[in-house]
């Protein structure tokens, strides 16, 4: 049914009842809730969540440990009486006979705490608690810390204090500037804005109350990201819509029908994207790790939700407010099309036209140039490597390598059901081991607590709990875990992940291109355009992370969510692009097609490149370095895609072959050509 034939009180009900939903599933329903598991981050099956599994059987009591390192200030040593001091500290904050171990340097102590706290926010409330007390009771000359299992929990909770609203804040502004730069329009900006914003905090109530249903894992990492590609999707599909009924315009002089037809001839472009970026997002779900499974759900409910508000509640917005909400330049009947005009995009397309191979080829050389990073990449990333910031468990920790062995701060945690005493006996013959002691006990389980000589990180360290693990092969559900293992098995999962994922996303997104096509070839030159824009973001931005953020590694899950985002969003922009030039070559010919296209949505596609990838590095302002190296890629993958391999790869490519770009499918050559 055309927009135009619908009475002025059903489009008040378009324009009005998504919102008023929206805004009461935001203040009414909210979120939804879950637990959180210590195995949510961990991959299912392995060594190391095995153990955790097994030790979260443990009587409550056990807790979470904390590990508090005192140091003097401004001497050599720790004077007796401040270890005595240091004592009846550590005996009133427990209340039990604390574990003290001094350093052979003099140094140091190590105060051993036992939290009663089992789930996260407990154990976050117990360290700031404990570390409101140390500070008021240290002795003086004397510092505190909290690092151990307990502090690292606690710092890596807390530095997501705020931080989404922050996100949430800035994204907001950035939207808003772009938006406001591209439509040079003191009030259009607005409407989408307003829309997209709704969509963007009713998919985060909608999304976690699906995964709490379902009981699938997410933190703060999810809502993030899930913010940005909300505000992002939803703002490239306003953008392409806007544009479309501004064109419309600018051929009727009914409002209502300009949308109409507006609406037709976006709908499919948009319904096409949304539906490939969320069956990629999906395909997250065969991951091994918990909230990466979170992730991709809640992220395909939020690109159906952005998809929704954009179709449903924006046309009927804008409609409302009438033509000049685009003031001062409104579009009138009359005025030339985006199609026909000499715009800087259609020049870029003649340009092309004149030397397409030698085009194609220099963007292919300049990719191919920008892919050599990949050959130094380093995957992996240390506990004191995850933070921007270094919070105070890491700075403890760095403490306690000066004057302890190295595994101290993260002991590696052996739990068992077999025989304590002989599994004990086996984790001693071990090379690598410096001591190894129980940690708790109750209900047929025993964990032992086992401090490594090497670095956390390290070849050595590697090997030592890899040796651990073949000398307790022999005893049933006994398994090795801790920092170090889970770092291992992470590595593993990771490698697991995208070995399965990655391709499942390819012939995923070449189904999608060729349904919508109906070709074979162009799907294909599409999809290996945006993985080698894939390869050239991530090899230029490990030069900007080792030559100028100071990182040394990248994270090993940021590979396969980069890749998601920049193949599943990369096609959008080629859908946008050969959808309208499929609808040209009809009419022109695919040669002018392709040029008509260019000009008619160049100046949309980067607008909506430009924002999405503005939108991805605000991912930097939430405190890890996985989010700041997910988001430095995918900004520089769209900026990438849209200015450089959609503006002239993908139109030389399709200038070069011609009809044969669109095969088995025929275009014609000239006015209202019939496809087959």
């Amino acid at each position: 049914m055309s927009t135009r034939r619908m009475p002025r009180p059903v489009i008040w009900v378009f324009a009005i009842l998504p919102l008023i939903l929206g805004v009461l599933m935001i203040a009414v329903v909210g979120g939804g809730e879950r637990p959180r598991l210590a195995t949510d981050q961990l991959p299912a099956g392995y060594d190391s969540t095995l153990a955790t599994e097994l030790a979260a059987e443990l009587p409550d009591d056990a807790g979470s440990t904390a590990v508090v390192v005192f140091s003097a200030v401004g001497t050599d040593a720790l004077a007796p009486e401040a270890l005595g001091e240091i004592g009846t500290l550590l005996t009133d904050i427990s209340g039990a006979e604390p574990v003290l171990v001094p350093s052979e340097d003099g140094t140091a102590a190590l105060g051993i705490l036992a939290l009663e706290a089992t789930s996260a926010s407990e154990v976050a409330d117990a360290v700031v608690d404990l570390r409101e007390q140390l500070d008021q009771g240290v002795p003086d000359g004397v510092t505190a810390q909290v690092t151990g299992p307990a502090g690292i929990e606690a710092d890596l909770a807390s530095v997501f204090d705020g931080a989404n609203f922050r996100l949430l804040a800035a994204t907001a502004l950035v939207v808003a500037v772009l938006l406001i730069v591209t439509y040079r329009s003191p009030v259009l900006w607005i409407i989408p804005l307003t829309v997209v914003g709704i969509a963007d905090q009713t998919a985060a109530a909608l999304a976690t109350r699906v995964l709490a249903a379902v009981d699938i894992a997410w933190n703060e990492s999810t809502t993030g990201i899930l913010s940005v590609l909300v505000f992002g999707a939803g703002t490239n599909y306003a953008l392409l819509l806007i544009s479309r009924y501004r064109d419309e315009l600018r051929t009727t002089d009914d409002r209502f029908a300009a949308m109409g037809h507006a609406l037709k001839r976006t709908l499919e472009p948009v319904l096409c994207s949304a539906g490939t970026v969320v069956v990629g997002l999906l395909t997250l779900l065969l991951s091994l790790v918990p909230t990466t499974r979170g992730l991709g759900l809640a992220c395909a409910v939020g690109i159906v939700v952005a998809a929704f508000f954009v179709l449903v509640c924006l046309p009927a917005c804008l409609v409302l407010f009438g033509r000049w909400v685009f003031w001062p330049k409104v579009p009138r009947v009359g005025d030339a099309l985006a199609s026909e005009t000499r715009s800087v995009w259609r020049r870029i397309g003649d340009g092309v036209a004149r030397r397409p191979i030698v085009v194609g080829s220099g963007v292919v050389v300049v990719l191919a140039l920008l892919a050599v990073g990949n050959t130094q990449l380093r995957l992996g990333l240390d506990t004191a490597d995850q933070f921007l910031v270094k919070p105070e468990a890491i700075a403890a920790a760095e403490r306690i390598s000066e004057s302890f062995p190295a595994g101290t701060s993260n002991p590696t945690l052996v739990a068992t059901r077999a025989d304590a005493a002989q599994v004990q006996q086996a984790i001693e013959g071990v090379d690598g081991v410096a001591s190894v002691a129980p940690a708790g006990t109750g209900e047929g389980v025993t964990q032992l607590q086992v401090v490594l000589d090497a670095a956390e990180g390290s070849d050595d360290a590697d090997a030592a709990v890899l040796a651990l693990r073949d000398a307790l092969g022999e005893f049933d559900e006994t398994y090795v875990g801790g920092p170090e293992a889970q770092r291992l098995d992470a590595t593993d999962a990771a490698a697991r992940d995208r070995g399965l994922i990655i391709p499942l996303i390819l012939g995923l997104v070449l189904v999608a291109l060729g349904a919508l096509l109906r070709s074979v070839v162009a799907p294909i030159l599409l999809v290996l355009t945006v993985v080698g824009t894939y390869f050239a973001s991530l090899g230029a931005s490990w030069w900007i992370f080792t030559g100028v953020l100071g990182f040394n590694a990248l994270d090993e899950g940021v590979p396969l969510l980069a890749f998601l985002f920049l193949v599943a969003l990369g096609v959008d922009y080629n859908i946008f692009l050969v959808t309208r030039a499929r609808e040209e070559s009809l009419e022109h010919g695919p040669r002018e097609g392709m040029l008509r296209a260019l000009g008619a949505t160049g100046g949309v596609i980067t607008s909506a490149g430009i924002l999405l990838a503005a939108v991805f590095a605000v991912l930097g302002v939430l405190p890890l370095v996985v989010l700041a190296q997910l988001g430095v890629i995918v900004c520089l993958g769209v900026l990438l895609d849209t200015l450089v391999v959609r503006t002239m790869l993908v139109p030389s490519l399709a200038l070069v072959l011609g009809d044969k770009f669109w095969w088995p499918r025929r275009l014609g050559s000239g006015r209202h050509a019939s496809a087959i």
